[in-house]
């Protein structure tokens, strides 16, 4: 049985405004690095939401860990912080300037959801479903298709 081994990469910051667009930027180079260039656009909007959340009401500082995990064939960011208030999805108004965060996360992701802490915190999760890596093709193994061998290079010493 093959496996694929587990990627993990976890950031820790203060949610404020200049550090989410920095934090977006590190999770979209992170999958591009895992040539998961397919769940940026998902990715970056679910992190931008759940850190945007924890800047506008996590109390009583905006510290958290944002950890992106990719385990067979599937991707799940997640973002702890120190409020143990749970979050709650509501119904936006047509002309509301917010409150869309959890609902756009529910709408691009697979599966979401919260896990209480207790006095330290929550950490909210989404899952993408990832693409499994296709294999590298073998040279050898294809029809039609030879290996090229190298001409010798032969090199003269001077003489004399």
């Amino acid at each position: 049985m093959t496996s694929q081994p587990s990627r993990h990469c976890t950031v820790e910051l203060q949610a404020l405004p200049s550090r989410i667009g920095q934090v977006r930027r590190i999770v979209s180079a992170q999958l591009r690095y895992w040539h998961l260039d397919v769940l940026i656009d998902q990715a970056a909007l679910g992190v931008t939401e759940l850190l945007t959340n924890v800047h506008r009401h996590a109390e009583p500082d905006k510290t958290c860990t944002v950890e992106i995990e990719l385990l067979f064939d599937r991707l799940t960011v997640s973002v702890h912080d120190h409020d143990p208030r749970l979050p709650t999805v509501r119904a936006a108004e047509p002309f509301d300037t917010g409150g869309r965060g959890l609902s756009l996360i529910e709408a691009v992701s697979e599966s979401w959801g919260v896990r209480p802490k207790g006095a330290d915190g929550k950490t909210v999760w989404f899952a993408l479903p990832a693409p499994c890596p296709a294999p590298a093709p073998d040279p050898v193994s294809h029809p039609g298709h030879e290996r090229k061998k190298r001409p010798a290079q032969v090199r003269s010493a001077p003489v004399g």
